[in-house]
């Protein structure tokens, strides 16, 4: 034990050597010129001639520039500092910067005065530790511990400082003035080397703030969280602001949970929950040394009691080891380079630093602490021999690390002391190095590296062994690894190697999954197979067309799902799933969105008979029903409704997206998934319906399929547009059941039910839309039309355009016998003779009304577009009314066989026949494709570069630009033989809609 009696220059014993000899002499004469003429500095001048004191200010003079403004900026404070004994300074020091406060609120001194005071206390420390750590008198310990003692005073006192005023504003109510801190409602907890009382010459403070939302101290409690985070600002203003003095410590909030989207001081009840659900291993080793500096102690003291459970496992912990791994990954410089160049290395995060013998003290901390309490320290040196002292490592280990510790520590602190920076890093100059190898003692640069490169491979073969086994978080381009707060640019590097455009979004999207910011993958479970998955993944988001879309979108997803754990474990399980849900992403984001409701759906992916290009009717029905199988319950048939319709679709855009079926194909498909569902959803809803109000004797019911439904032409996102049709036997209206019903009040409720189930949104999701509006009357009709009266209104009191609506008729579900009937209805409606011209005339002016009601001039728009699918189909349509009666081999067709069947009548030729064909048939694929990537309106602005791609190549084209050029002259086309075919005067000038 030294003697804490004697003055500082009583007890140097060492001095760092000089470089420059002749410039450090100048500036040492200027110095003591000024002493002599400052009487409270005069008792130094004697020992400035010559001995230790006077080597030692050599040094400040030519290798500090910061220590050395402290020197001579204020002679008698060197003096008083080398006069006394500096634990004896030190503890004076702290003592005045803890109790600033008193001073101001009593009114010795101004708020101003209080702000120089905290940093002339700071830089009289700074002299003070500079001294005593260069001069031999302190050790490695001592003089980590004395800067965190400062620390500590400084927060404490800034705390007091800040609580003071806030409770003078009336915002607080203090419960002991003379120690604001106790029962204020919030505490402060250090962190890091802080936490440790390890802090560094010149390091940042990490500090975390919690507040309890019950306090009683405020006016208002529903404040607490705006009052204690002013009071966090306020201090780290205090502390860190630079003025002409300097400034006190910076601050570093950045530690608290998710500090991305929390506010500085945040709740105890809400970092219970963080931590308890997404709390990550590099958060259980940074609060290994967490400890409370301010505010309520006790608070602080009992919120880490609690998080005990969190800090410790009950069991030995190896999974850690693969965590704390990855934080020291994250920081390594370049993996696979075992040569440690001295100029420029990093002695803190480079091979062999400080960081490595940090890390070999966590991990085993947090492998081995829940069982073993001795190891719960918060000090690197005293935690390598308890280690020791458990049996966890040797006693070489111990003695090696703990020298290399001391070693690269008083490194660390010669490269702060130049100029006050938070550095870690050798100069590159090789004039510079030899320079700083002199202010670390060592006469040459040679032997400085040697030194350096001898304790780091030291290190390097202790850590090492310890990770020996430890999984890489690399994938084979390169590392990629997300923990902690800060990019790690080789990670960027990789990312950008991998394709994504913006690695440092890809990096925080990431980070944020693991900050739990996505509810979905909150769970432990969740995000550990996150953290195995990530780097699997990001490689296959990678090899999508556009990487960077696809990760948003499945982050989008992620933000959808109520649980993750289940997607993420399917994708762990099979590579070949996880780069088809990486193509779903970045080119069908819609069938991405399937997943994200029900990841089970992606099994069909790795099905055999995924790759048979199946749209039989028969057999699409016949895989729904098997699906929904025979709940017992109305409620269970809905919700495997909707599971049968989410599978067989996306089966179906699956198909789609691996050409496994053609755009026509799947139309086919979606129309036959739609058929089935509305088959079984009306067996079911007639079962129960009949159990409440029985049957009406003699009727019957058909339900048609109208527009794309009707002619099997349906897409991803098209509704159902459906008319309900019945009949009945006039002398019995009343149905038989225990609540009998009116026939006509019996199938509109029976049509409103099937609507219900077809529509309402379960648990499991939405099934389909259902557009009523093409029955008689339209929205104004009975939802169900009787047999006779809808004949007769569409004999004599229907539009042409419900006409048209009819030629797209087919009977989807109901009484067979009485469907036959309606169809036959329906061709006799749809193939009455008409008037061609008045039928061309009324056809053109139901188009004209949708363009002037739509617009008509976005060339994407491929329904609305000029010459787009509108175009065909009512060309369509006006052959199958204008000239049905004399050709009925029209009737009933879809547009393109329409137009062959048209050619072989003679009313259009061969050409125009083969060019209404190929245009309906380019527009209806690329319709398609639309439909299953994007929801809603499709805007080539804003949809992924991966799609417009996809698009062309569909089309047989080479890129985007192509294809719209292409479906521009398609269109102009298709408009010129609209114009021809239904006999009207040149096309009308553009609606002024834009493209």
């Amino acid at each position: 034990m030294p003697d804490q009696t004697s003055s500082l220059l009583d007890r140097l014993t060492k001095a760092p050597l000089v470089a420059d000899t002749k410039r450090a002499k100048t500036q040492l004469a200027d110095f003591v010129k000024r002493v002599r003429e400052e009487p409270e500095a005069e008792a130094l001048s004697s020992h400035l001639d010559s001995g230790l004191l006077r080597d030692l200010l050599l040094a400040l003079a030519d290798h500090s520039p910061f220590l050395w403004q402290l020197v001579v900026n204020h002679p008698a404070r060197m003096a008083r500092l080398a006069l006394k004994p500096p634990e004896e300074t030190h503890r004076a020091l702290v003592e005045s910067q803890f109790n600033l406060f008193r001073d101001l609120r009593s009114g010795a001194i101004a708020r101003h005065d209080a702000m120089r005071a905290f940093r002339q206390n700071r830089n009289a420390h700074a002299l003070l530790v500079a001294l005593a750590d260069m001069g031999g008198l302190w050790s490695t310990e001592e003089v980590t511990q004395a800067l965190s003692d400062f620390a500590d005073a400084s927060v404490a006192g800034g705390v007091n400082l800040v609580l003071t005023e806030t409770a003078d504003l009336g915002r607080i109510t203090l419960k002991n003035i003379d120690a604001p801190g106790e029962g204020s409602g919030f505490t402060v907890l250090a962190l890091g080397k802080h936490g440790a009382g390890e802090l560094n010459y010149s390091s940042d403070i990490d500090l975390v703030i919690f507040f309890d939302p019950e306090t009683t101290v405020l006016k208002d409690a529903s404040e607490a969280a705006t009052v204690y985070t002013r009071v966090a600002q306020q201090l780290a203003k205090l502390l860190q602001e630079r003025t002409a003095d300097g400034y006190v410590h910076r601050v570093d909030y950045r530690l608290r949970p998710d500090p991305g989207s929390t506010p500085t001081a945040m709740s105890l009840s809400s970092a219970y929950v963080y931590y308890e659900t997404v709390g990550q291993n590099w958060e259980r080793a940074a609060f290994i040394k967490a400890r409370p500096v301010a505010g309520d102690l006790a608070l602080g003291d009992a919120f880490l009691n609690e998080l005990r459970p969190f800090i410790w496992r009950k069991y030995f912990d190896f999974a850690s080891i693969a965590d704390v791994h990855a934080m020291k990954r994250q920081i390594h410089a370049v993996r696979g380079h075992d040569e440690i160049a001295v100029a420029g290395h990093d002695i803190k995060l480079g091979r062999g630093g400080i960081r490595e013998v940090e890390f070999f003290v966590q991990t085993q901390q947090l492998v081995f602490g829940g069982r073993r309490p001795a190891l719960r320290g918060r000090r690197t040196l005293d935690m390598l021999k308890a280690l020791h002292d458990e049996g966890w490592i040797t006693a070489q280990a111990r003695d090696e690390l703990s020298d290399a510790y001391r070693f690269l520590r008083t490194i660390e602190h010669r490269l702060q002391m130049v100029a006050d920076e938070q550095t870690q890093r050798l100069p590159t100059d090789e004039e510079q190095l030899k320079r700083f190898a002199k202010f670390c003692g060592y006469p040459t640069l040679k032997a400085f590296s040697k030194a350096l490169t001898d304790q780091a491979k030291i290190v390097q073969g202790h850590y090492a062994l310890l990770f020996e086994e430890g999984p890489e978080l690399a994938s084979d381009a390169g590392s990629l690894v997300f923990t902690g707060t800060a990019d790690d640019p080789e990670t960027l590097a990789t990312l950008q190697r991998l394709g994504f455009r913006e690695p440092e979004r890809v990096a925080e999207t990431v980070r944020g999954w693991h900050f739990g910011r996505r509810p979905a993958i909150q769970s432990a479970r969740a995000r550990e197979v996150l953290t195995e998955l990530t780097p699997a993944l990001l490689s296959a988001l990678g090899g999508t067309a556009d990487p960077d879309g696809a990760l948003a979108a499945l982050d989008s997803a992620f933000g959808r799902m109520p649980a993750a754990v289940e997607l993420l474990t399917i994708l762990q399980s099979h590579d070949k799933l996880r780069l088809r849900f990486a193509d779903l992403l970045g080119t069908a984001p819609r069938l991405a969105n399937t997943v994200a409701q029900s990841p089970h759906v992606l099994d069909v992916l790795i099905d055999p008979a995924f790759n048979t290009p199946l749209v039989d009717e028969t057999a699409i029905e016949e895989q729904v029903r098997q699906i929904i199988g025979h709940p017992e319950s109305y409620e269970d048939f809905l919700d495997r409704a909707r599971d049968a319709a989410r599978q067989m679709r996306f089966i179906t855009g699956a198909r789609l997206l691996s050409d496994i079926i053609s755009p026509a194909q799947a139309g086919e498909a979606y129309a036959a998934v739609a058929t089935a569902i509305v088959r079984a959803s009306f067996e079911r809803v007639r079962q129960e319906f009949e159990a409440d109000h029985g049957t009406v004797p003699g009727a019957s019911i058909a339900i048609l399929g109208l527009g794309r439904l009707g002619t099997k032409e349906l897409t991803a996102g098209s509704d159902l547009d459906l008319v309900v049709i019945y009949d009945f036997d006039e002398e019995r209206r009343e149905s038989t059941g225990p609540r009998p019903l009116d026939v006509v009040v019996y199938f509109t409720r029976l049509t409103q039910r099937l609507v219900a189930a077809l529509t309402v949104p379960t648990r499991r999701g939405l099934l389909y839309e259902v557009d009523l509006r093409l029955r008689p009357q339209g929205g104004k009709g009975p939802v169900a039309s009787q047999f006779k009266g809808f004949v007769a209104y569409q004999t004599t009191e229907a539009d042409l355009w419900e006409h048209m609506a009819l030629t797209r008729a087919r009977v989807l579900a109901g009484d067979e016998a009485f469907g036959t009937v309606v169809e036959a209805a329906v061709r006799r409606i749809v193939g009455t003779a008409r008037d061609p011209a008045k039928v061309f005339a009324e056809v053109r002016s139901m188009r004209e009304l949708i363009a002037q009601e739509k617009g008509d001039d976005d060339p994407w728009d491929l329904k609305l577009a000029r010459g787009g699918l509108t175009d065909l189909d009512f060309i369509a349509q006006a052959f199958v009314l204008a000239h049905g009666a004399a050709h009925p081999s029209l009737v009933g067709q879809a547009s393109e066989e329409t137009f062959a069947q048209a050619s072989n009548a003679g009313l259009i030729g061969e050409e125009e026949a083969r060019s209404l064909v190929e245009a309906h048939r380019l527009f209806n694929a690329i319709f398609q494709w639309q439909r299953l990537t994007i929801e809603g309106r499709f805007d080539p602005a804003s949809v992924s570069p991966a799609i417009l791609k996809r698009l062309a190549t569909v089309a047989g084209l080479p890129n985007p630009k192509v294809l719209l050029h292409h479906l521009r002259e398609t269109a102009s086309q298709v408009a010129d033989l609209y114009d021809r075919i239904l006999r009207v005067a040149p096309r009308r000038k553009s609606t002024g809609r834009s493209a």
